[in-house]
């Protein structure tokens, strides 16, 4: 089993957020800690890739049209790291 560690903008990000994108969110939390991070690259919807630039090394997957999460993974604790869910703007 897989552990998540969301950073302290993530959970205020999430309280905020409509209800379908928490759901979204809790499944995509659900995923990551039965199945790993790699689990998300087989569901189509995630779009689940790897980022470039200033984001080299992390991941992003789809929870909307327009919401993403953005994270790293740390297969030497079997952790995911969640640094941000926001609007799709990768310029922060």
């Amino acid at each position: 089993m897989w552990s998540i560690v969301e950073a302290k903008d993530v959970v205020k990000t999430i309280a905020k957020a409509e209800a379908r994108i928490v759901e979204q969110y809790e499944f995509w939390k659900a995923i990551v800690r039965i199945s790993g991070a790699d689990a998300l690259r087989a569901l189509r919807g995630m779009n689940d890739e790897a980022l470039a630039g200033r984001w080299k090394g992390f991941r992003s997957s789809r929870l909307s049209g327009q919401w993403r999460v953005i994270y790293r993974v740390e297969k030497d604790e079997v952790a995911v790291y969640v640094v941000r869910v926001s609007a799709h703007d990768y310029r922060r």
